[in-house]
């Protein structure tokens, strides 16, 4: 698998695209440097190459989506990450999403539900220099115990309700980023405040692609 080429050109795009998720309200410094720097072009088929920095979402393999970028930044930014904490994503996906959170110093465990794409990132990820402490293929929904607990948890697929492992594997001060809703999901904040207490925060609506289990 031969890695395409990363122009001045497509550097100039990944400024704009940046300034345009900037403009819809995103904040957080080391959320937009590290749009500015992935080239998101690589994750999606060349013929689509065109539609990579424009800030919507594009259909990639396994009936799976790439997200819009304006959506990565928004749970990024939510996420409250710092350099040196263990993320899970559920949900690798192109591994964009994991990706974003290397460039921002995650120790990133990541889980992919579709076998075709689980194995096609996984390659493709250590091919541009990305490289998670974990990408495995398995439910989300049942989390990583072995490897819990985590700083941070994000979800990139929608759940039609919060998995309790999910819950049970972040630490106590850690928060974890969910949009919840079957058609439209809410996007929802949970922070662990104790062994039995968590916080929950909701905010804007997104559409997501669902978060399937027990496929294995």
């Amino acid at each position: 698998m031969k890695v395409r080429s990363d122009t001045l050109k497509h550097q100039g795009k990944r400024q704009q695209l940046a300034n345009i998720v900037a403009g819809k309200g995103i904040k957080d410094d080391r959320v937009l440097a590290a749009i500015k720097k992935i080239p998101r072009h690589l994750f999606m088929d060349s013929s689509f190459e065109d539609h990579a920095y424009q800030d919507k979402a594009f259909p990639i393999a396994a009936d799976q989506t790439i997200s819009q970028p304006y959506t990565v930044a928004y749970q990024t930014e939510l996420l409250q990450v710092s350099k040196g904490e263990t993320v899970l994503e559920i949900g690798t996906g192109s591994g964009y999403q994991t990706a974003v959170l290397c460039e921002m110093g995650a120790k990133v465990y990541s889980i992919e539900r579709q076998q075709e794409l689980f194995r096609k990132t996984k390659m493709f990820l250590s091919k541009i220099g990305y490289r998670p402490r974990y990408l495995g293929f398995g439910d989300g929904y049942k989390g990583l115990p072995d490897y819990a607990p985590f700083d941070r948890i994000i979800v990139t697929a929608g759940a039609p309700y919060v998995p309790n492992p999910l819950l049970s594997q972040l630490k106590v001060g850690g928060r974890m980023v969910i949009p919840v809703g079957k058609d439209v999901q809410v996007m929802t904040l949970f922070e662990r405040k104790s062994a039995n207490e968590f916080q929950k925060s909701e905010y804007d609506d997104f559409r997501f692609v669902p978060l399937l289990e027990d496929r294995n």
